[in-house]
């Protein structure tokens, strides 16, 4: 089983910077395959954000791309997300996401690729 913990959200201006953190506790030997950053604005469908292969290959939705960094710290076992020069319309629920086993997701593309263990999400507000 896994288990990720999410924390980080929070309340920031326009412009701001957060870093969102996400604990990973697995019964898994190895890191994940794939992990990922998702959001949910209210109303709107789930958006990706960014993903992380377990080769430290990166994805980045075109909102983000710039602005949004994805990192893990294997010895540690979590994954990050910095954003800076926040925008209202980044506003959403933030989820990280993960999928075991590894080494490689189906179809080989984390960005394309299922997940199958999901954080609680955490809340970031951009005000104007």
């Amino acid at each position: 089983q896994v288990q990720l913990a999410e924390s980080g959200g929070g309340l920031v201006q326009a412009g701001g910077s957060l870093r969102h953190s996400c604990a990973t506790v697995s019964g898994y030997t190895g890191s994940s395959a794939c992990m990922g950053w998702y959001r949910q604005a209210p109303g709107k469908e789930r958006e990706d954000v960014a993903t992380i292969a377990n080769d430290g290959f990166t994805a980045y939705g075109e909102p983000v791309k710039g602005r949004f960094t994805i990192s893990k710290d294997n010895t540690e076992n979590t994954l990050y997300l910095q954003m800076n020069s926040l925008k209202p319309e980044d506003t959403a629920m933030y989820f990280c996401a993960a999928f075991f086993p590894p080494p490689t997701p189906p179809g080989g593309s984390c960005w394309t690729s299922p997940y199958n263990y999901w954080g609680q999400g955490t809340q970031v507000t951009v005000s104007s």
